[in-house]
């Protein structure tokens, strides 16, 4: 779906970018956390790809291939580089994921698993199957086809750890690549990876979650490029001036609009078919659900830059400038918010009554 579709479905509405802003000063300056994720609806493969990296099994032929990623901010900074691009698959068991990175200079360090993978440059997957930001996963692979995956149940701004020893032990993976490893006397042409990621792994519950027709999850792709120079027979990180490494490169497939993939709400949408892979697929649709939680996201935000500036949260949504009813697709809607010092609930609800909340952590459920 292309991204005026949702700016044509919310004109007057909610997310709209920019005619809600022009109409709603409640959004302005937080644009960039309102522009649409990208989504992707995968089809159900009866074949298992072969996971070794190599990406040419004819069963890959039989799905579609992302947008090429863009930087983790979007049209604020310019375009990757080297071209990446994701393809995707699913059965009964895993979701499985097809990566293509082209890159002249491809090197890797790290072979111990559960290092810091994103130290070298790395292939990441971060995937959320409640869509409640919270109880997310996320993988990592570099070249060396070494694996960091971690669980984490809930963002780090939210002042949560990551489960590093959480270990995703029924993942298969591999990594292809084209051209020579750690040589910086050539030139290469990338990388592949191939990942098949369990269903069992990453279920919060006693009973496997596999995914049923129309389902839709939260994910995001990352990869991450350092600058880098020869020194010797090695690649190593650039140094500014000050002799600081000089930041990594984040591209990715979903722009966050931020610099930080941990937040949740601002990943793309996968939604699940069953209609055979290289069949006709149905076309995604946002749900208005996902419409609604925009004004809830906007009260989230809100609220964190009235904490950072007065010390305590909002009172009320009139001292956010957020209105308490709206209209989404012609259809009013009321907001409402309960609010002490250090900590609020807000609430959204409709012509059907049903609520969706969100809490001072984000929790959306």
């Amino acid at each position: 779906m292309k991204k005026h579709y949702f700016t044509t479905l919310l004109i007057g509405v909610v997310g709209c970018i920019p005619s809600l802003f022009a109409q709603t000063a409640a959004f302005k300056g937080l644009e960039h956390l309102f522009t649409l994720p990208e989504s992707y609806v995968v089809g159900y493969t009866s074949t298992a790809p072969i996971i070794d990296g190599n990406i040419n099994d004819q069963v890959w032929n039989n799905a579609q291939w992302t947008g090429s990623f863009q930087d983790i901010e979007g049209d604020l900074k310019p375009k990757p580089y080297y071209d990446t691009k994701v393809k995707m698959l699913w059965d009964s068991t895993y979701l499985y994921i097809a990566a293509d990175m082209v890159d002249e200079n491809v090197w890797a360090y790290l072979t111990e698993r559960d290092q810091v993978v994103f130290f070298d440059n790395d292939f990441e997957v971060f995937i959320n199957p409640v869509n409640t930001s919270h109880q997310y996963f996320e993988y990592e692979i570099n070249a060396l086809n070494t694996v960091f995956d971690l669980f984490l149940p809930k963002p780090y701004r939210s002042g949560s750890g990551a489960l590093i020893s959480w270990d995703s032990n029924r993942l298969k993976h591999g990594v292809h690549i084209y051209g020579s490893l750690n040589d910086p006397s050539d030139k290469d042409k990338g990388w592949t990876v191939e990942l098949a990621i369990p269903f069992a792994d990453i279920t919060v519950a006693n009973t496997t979650n596999i995914p049923k027709d129309g389902d839709i999850w939260r994910l995001n792709f990352s990869r991450v490029q350092w600058e880098t120079e020869v020194s010797g027979n090695k690649y190593v990180k650039k140094r500014d001036a000050n002799n600081k490494t000089l930041p990594e490169n984040n591209w990715v497939w979903s722009p966050q609009g931020i610099i930080d993939m941990h937040a949740p709400e601002r990943w793309g949408y996968l939604q699940f078919s069953t209609n055979k892979a290289g069949a006709k697929l149905p076309e995604f649709v946002l749900p208005y659900s996902e419409l609604q939680r925009q004004y809830l996201w906007l009260v989230y935000y809100k609220q964190r830059e009235y904490r950072n500036t007065k010390g305590v949260f909002a009172k009320n949504l009139k001292e956010l400038g957020i209105p308490q009813v709206v209209s989404i697709e012609g259809k009013q809607n009321k907001l409402s918010m309960e609010s002490t010092s250090s900590q609020f609930n807000a609430t959204i609800s409709g012509t059907d009554s049903k609520e969706i909340r969100i809490n001072n952590e984000g929790l959306v459920n």
